[in-house]
């Protein structure tokens, strides 16, 4: 069978789709410019921040496109999902590359997801910080998914800039719940992964404004503090950075996966480029992966005695006193 990479789409010839298609095509199609300047409006590039590195990494704008896959990390796992699917493009939250690169050669993970969307004939496009401050935006998805109430922006949101609503939101439960209750319910609101939730507070401490920050927003903690918040929600909790918050500020932190926290975005993101394209009279079918792109594979529970084992100086393991 010949793979076509992208943009090889001969005018005239069917389009056709690949097994693993979700759904028939509808007409007139999308092109990747189509699906690009819809996304770009609801996530302006320059939103983003300097360091970032979003929009199209991968593709050709004038390429056809039927089926959109969305995934929150572009990895090769991904792309390979996307190819099996039949998607022409793939929507992910986090750039393909940060830093600077001088070859893609397929000795390098960056590489391989590049030769591996290019001989699937799949396209790939970020929005990652500048899908982070959208309003609604990554955080918006991960406050719904949590049953928040009244949710608005947590720090002061830009004003010369409608839509968006800077980091994190802030939002209420109906009612107060006890902190394990609520470590409950975010561990059955996303999805499943190794590292599941843990809280820096009591859990029968009663809990209802909460602050949530897709990804890692440890650094909001004080700004939920100020905003009265019993709980802030976010990613990637360090050690010194959390045990300083915590002394600080009368806040418990809920740390859950990095991936988990952003990925409910994504039936967001796919629902805006759905109606969007619908508005001018175009379709395209959509698919928000469940592929699991959380590093971490495996947890053991400790089993720790009180006393830890050290090696002396003959390399040996003995019990301190």
């Amino acid at each position: 069978m010949v793979v076509r990479g992208l943009g090889s789409h001969v005018p005239g010839e069917p389009l056709r789709s690949r097994p693993g298609s979700v759904a028939a095509v509808t007409e007139p199609h999308s092109t990747m410019g189509d699906c690009i300047a819809e996304l770009e409006r609801c996530y302006p590039p320059s939103w983003a921040e300097s360091w970032d590195a979003v929009g199209l990494a991968v593709g050709d704008p004038d390429m056809p496109v039927r089926h959109v896959l969305f995934a929150v990390d572009p990895t090769v796992d991904v792309v390979r999902e996307a190819v099996d699917r039949g998607a022409q493009l793939l929507v992910v939250h986090h750039p393909l590359f940060l830093r600077g690169v001088h070859a893609v050669a397929q000795t390098s993970p960056g590489g391989r997801v590049v030769a591996t969307a290019i001989r699937g004939g799949v396209a790939v496009f970020s929005a990652h910080t500048n899908a982070d401050v959208a309003c609604p935006g990554v955080s918006d998805a991960l406050a719904q998914a949590l049953g928040l109430r009244g949710v608005g922006p947590l720090t002061d949101p830009p004003s010369a800039r409608p839509g968006n609503g800077g980091l994190g939101r802030i939002g209420n439960l109906a009612e107060a719940e006890p902190l394990g209750a609520f470590c409950t319910r975010v561990a059955s609101a996303l999805p499943a992964t190794v590292g599941g939730v843990r809280t820096t507070g009591h859990p029968d401490t009663p809990v209802r404004r909460i602050a949530v920050c897709g990804g890692a927003g440890g650094e909001l903690v004080e700004a939920a503090a100020r905003a009265g918040a019993d709980v802030l929600v976010t990613a990637d909790g360090r050690h010194h950075h959390v045990l300083d918050a915590v002394s600080a500020y009368d806040v418990a932190v809920v740390d859950v996966a990095h991936w988990a926290s952003e990925w409910p975005w994504l039936h967001t993101a796919a629902s805006r480029l759905r109606a969007a394209l619908v508005g001018q009279g175009r379709t395209v079918n959509t698919t928000v992966s469940t592929l699991v792109t959380d590093p971490w594979r495996w947890h053991t529970a400790s089993s720790w005695s009180g006393e830890p084992a050290v090696p002396n100086t003959a390399g040996n393991t003995v019990r301190s006193t």
